[in-house]
């Protein structure tokens, strides 16, 4: 009765909360091209591996100048050697010219101990634009450097310095066009790129493949599972069915399908609530009718002079009217909401006598004992109709439970004490069946779940713990046992207490 049925017997809560959520009626919504985790990872793998290959281009870029460098180096020392040799170091033109042409030099320098001297050189050297030393350069100035030649402009000079081999003196310096350089390193360049990009597509590729298998394609499955189960969360063939993986989409998998389980079983209650409380409605709108009926007819009682009638007549008609104004406020409602409590100094004792004789105990031909053990000016501050019910379910499962005892013999009790404790009055009912089974133990005071015996609904209870909480009292299994039965103790606390407790709160 939490919501208005349907014709389909389903309450509004439950047929609205399955399609709420679908993306579409016809299937799962389809991911837009390029946007899914497949592209996105694929792009992702190929922009990182391109940015570890450019890690490595930079350094080796520089290690190719410097090399590069190196070799022109060493071959102007050759050539420097040659031109010593000959006496008075003069060159004729022709071999000059061929020596540097051969190093790919346009002048060198060599320094020994204290004298640094001009080996040989065009005839009209070139204007110097730039000068490096290998000696003294640092990483970072090398890999800069190397950068620098790309971006130089043509036609620049350059002079470089650096060690003679075999310790031929202490440095030796070289003027070189950078243009050679530049073409060299632009192939080293683009032979790089290249291969960085066989590596990357490669890479990405095998990379791509096995985080698809063992991550997007689990994943996809996933998201395909959830989207159908909340088309049809009632459905059990749309739970997912978890695979073997102890990795964590496998843990994701059985906390999913756990999750998928316990969400189609709440929905199915619910849909099982709804169905009844339509049932219930129609029962009860009827059953009000025949109530009424009922009450025109025991009104008759009251002109017959029997003493029995007479005694019994006015607890008939109280009885009727009860269950006439629950009808009706059921029906008002149009849900299993109590109306708030109606509280009032009630003398307790009276009501407790009424409750035994209602389900007939004490009178003749009764096989339970009946006890009632409390002060006959006894108060509580309570709705006599309500307070009425809450005993009243309490004792009918203690009745209950004393007719499925099956043992020969065994003592019949119903005691029902209470008490005040400051501004809180105490009720305490026990009997001595055979206790709550453990299982009812944890859904005791649940609608449909937690009833003690077969057949039963538990509503007892749970209708019990609604009234005792509109009051601001607590109602708890104190004591249970094959021995010792079942003991409920329930605390109605005065409005006084109960006001103040919510300020408190508040």
């Amino acid at each position: 009765m939490a919501s208005e049925p349907t014709e389909n017997g389903r309450g509004n809560g439950v047929a609205e909360a399955a399609p709420a959520s679908a993306p579409g009626a016809n299937g799962p919504a389809a991911t837009p091209p390029g946007r899914g985790l497949s592209a996105k990872l694929l792009i992702l793998t190929i922009v990182f591996v391109m940015i570890s290959e450019v890690l490595v281009f930079v350094p080796s870029v520089s290690n190719f100048r410097q090399n590069w460098l190196m070799e022109r180096l060493a071959a102007a020392q050759i050539a420097a050697l040659a031109a010593e040799v000959t006496p008075d170091s003069a060159l004729p033109d022709s071999v000059r010219d061929e020596l540097l042409r051969n190093a790919q030099v346009r002048a060198v320098a060599l320094k020994r101990g204290e004298t640094r001297r001009l080996i040989v050189q065009e005839a009209m050297p070139p204007k110097v634009d730039g000068h490096y030393d290998l000696r003294r350069d640092t990483m970072v100035d090398k890999i800069l450097d190397a950068l620098a030649v790309y971006v130089a402009p043509p036609g620049r000079f350059i002079r470089v310095t650096g060690r003679p081999g075999f310790g031929a003196g202490d440095f030796i310096e070289m003027v070189i066009s950078e243009e050679p350089l530049k073409q060299a390193m632009v192939r080293f360049g683009l032979n790089i790129l290249g291969l960085s990009i066989v590596i990357s597509v490669i890479t990405a590729t095998l990379v791509y493949l096995a985080l698809n298998a063992m991550l997007v394609r689990p994943m996809t499955r996933l998201t395909e599972d959830m989207v159908r189960f909340t088309q049809d969360p009632e459905n059990p063939s749309n739970i997912i069915v978890p695979t073997d993986r102890s990795d964590e989409i496998g843990t994701a998998e059985r906390q999913l399908a756990h999750m998928q389980k316990q969400l189609a079983g709440t929905l199915q209650q619910q849909s099982h609530l709804a169905a009844l409380g339509l049932a219930v409605s129609k029962i009860n709108h009827d059953l009000r009718n025949m109530l009424a009926n009922a009450q025109l007819i025991s009104d008759r009682f009251g002109g017959v002079q029997d003493p029995t009638v007479q005694r019994f007549a006015p607890k008939l008609i109280a009885s009727l009217d009860r269950a006439i104004r629950l009808c009706t406020e059921t029906l008002r409602y149009g849900r299993a909401r109590e109306a708030p409590p109606e509280r009032t100094a009630l003398v307790l004792k009276p009501l407790a006598e009424e409750v035994g004789e209602n389900l007939g105990l004490g009178g003749p031909g009764c096989t339970v004992d009946w006890q009632i053990d409390m002060a006959s000016d006894l108060t509580v501050d309570a709705d006599p109709d309500q307070m009425f019910r809450i005993l009243s379910n309490l004792v009918r499962n203690a009745c209950q439970a004393l007719e499925a005892q099956t043992a020969t013999g065994a003592e019949r009790e119903i005691a029902l004490r209470a008490w005040r404790e400051g501004a809180i009055t105490c009720i305490e009912l026990s009997d001595t069946g055979p206790g709550v089974p453990e299982k009812a133990r944890a859904h005791l005071f649940e609608a449909f779940q937690g009833s003690a015996r077969k057949g039963g609904t538990g509503l007892g209870l749970a209708i019990a713990d609604e009234l005792v909480r509109a009051h601001g009292g607590t109602i708890e299994l104190v004591e249970t046992g094959v021995q010792a039965g079942a003991t409920f103790r329930l605390t109605i606390p005065d409005r006084v207490v109960e006001l103040h407790s919510q300020r408190q709160s508040a």
